[in-house]
């Protein structure tokens, strides 16, 4: 199959839910495309920086993210993907890369937040670019929800590299220096529960913290099904990390970076 013909089938872009809003911010990605954001602004030491799944938009998530800010405590950056929502373009495998890149730039050279307080938080689909900009860029951490190893593994079962395959996040795992938490659901109906699994195998020695792993969890429901331990166990990782030393090696990795 063609890369462009699956790229068609990949990505599957609702209706866009939400409307041109002034609160919200506009993006200028490196395509010279124009996409949508929103920052849940609570005066916290934390940001999430976040990469939504597939088949939703921003309008889906900004009244749950609302809530999750006061749950975890943290303020909450959110993005629009190329040829989601109010975004221009057509989506393709590299938009999401030139995507995360402009909201992290935006986060850290326009509302002034540090690269030490920014922590990356992609689901799903959205591993694939959150891993990207981890692996490129310093940030004080990476918490992945059903993320997958790579597109052809889900669409085909693979365990293998084949040709196209888009976010091979398998092999760019190993390029991430930052603590990397990983949340997965035993059940997962789309993503299998053996993605995360390869994942923490793949991780640098001492990045992985311990996966939370919902028994009898789908890919869409893990917030219901494990409500409480959900946000506990998140709360405790966001908690480990502001007492945990940033490694010598993270702090090397932000010296070095170009981006």
């Amino acid at each position: 199959m063609g890369a462009s013909l699956f790229t068609k089938i990949i990505f599957q872009p609702p209706d866009a839910t939400y409307k041109r809003d002034e609160n919200l911010i506009w993006l200028h990605t490196a395509e010279h495309e124009v996409i949508p954001a929103f920052f849940i602004d609570r005066d916290k030491k934390l940001t999430l920086l976040f990469s939504h799944g597939n088949a939703e938009d921003l309008g889906m998530i900004i009244q749950y993210f609302r809530e999750v800010s006061h749950i975890l405590e943290v303020n909450i950056f959110a993005y629009e993907y190329t040829g989601y929502g109010m975004s221009t373009g057509e989506p393709h495998e590299q938009a999401p890369f030139y995507e995360t890149q402009a909201a992290f730039k935006y986060l850290r050279d326009i509302i002034g937040i540090p690269w030490q307080e920014v922590v990356l938080y992609g689901r799903s689909i959205g591993s694939g670019p959150t891993i990207y900009l981890a692996a490129k860029t310093a940030v004080r951490a990476m918490v992945l929800q059903s993320p997958l190893c790579s597109i052809y593994r889900v669409a085909m079962g693979s365990k293998v590299a084949l040709p196209f395959d888009m976010f091979p996040n398998i092999d760019r795992i190993r390029e991430v220096k930052c603590p990397t938490y990983i949340v997965h659901g035993t059940k997962d109906e789309i993503i299998p529960f053996s993605h995360a699994e390869d994942l923490v195998k793949n991780c640098r020695q001492g990045v992985a913290y311990p996966p939370f792993i919902v028994e009898n969890g789908g890919h869409n429901n893990l917030e219901i099904v494990a409500r409480q331990p959900f946000y506990d166990n998140f709360t405790k990782f966001l908690q480990w990390l502001e007492k945990e030393k940033i490694s010598e090696e993270l702090q090397q990795q932000a010296e070095e970076s170009t981006f």
